[in-house]
């Protein structure tokens, strides 16, 4: 498993499609929860998390299932923890969720990487 992480707009789908050409890339803002089990990588895994939070699943269960099955995953995953709480409950709930699911994907992930404005650091690993 490969985790690439980073702020919104920082380079992250980019960087796959250069580093893996050939993998074909899941949307989890759009996809079927199915689907997405089985991808070979997923972009936008934080709106994966709050789709599936929004429908009644466990996000954290979820993602540790992901992790025992799918194993060869990449996964993108927006860093949302960083600046002011949210007011509404929902929202500190799903920033508290995608960083829980976040430390799962890490603890799994061979490689850990980390891109700000376009460049990446090895957070665990080497980089690709």
């Amino acid at each position: 498993m490969i985790l690439i992480t980073g702020g919104a707009y920082q380079g992250k789908t980019e960087y796959v499609r250069r580093q893996f050409p050939d993998i074909p890339i899941t949307d989890g803002a759009a996809c079927l929860f199915d689907e997405a089990a089985t991808a070979k990588c997923i972009n936008q895994y934080h709106v994966l998390i709050q789709r599936l939070h929004a429908a009644g699943s466990d996000p954290v269960a979820w993602t540790e299932q992901l992790c025992a099955e799918n194993p060869e995953c990449i996964i993108l995953l927006d860093e949302i923890g960083c600046g002011i709480i949210p007011l509404e409950r929902d929202e500190r709930i799903r920033r508290e969720l995608t960083g829980i699911c976040g430390c799962i994907i890490a603890k799994h992930s061979d490689a850990v990487i980390r891109l700000v404005c376009g460049v990446p650091n090895a957070i665990k690993g080497d980089l690709l």
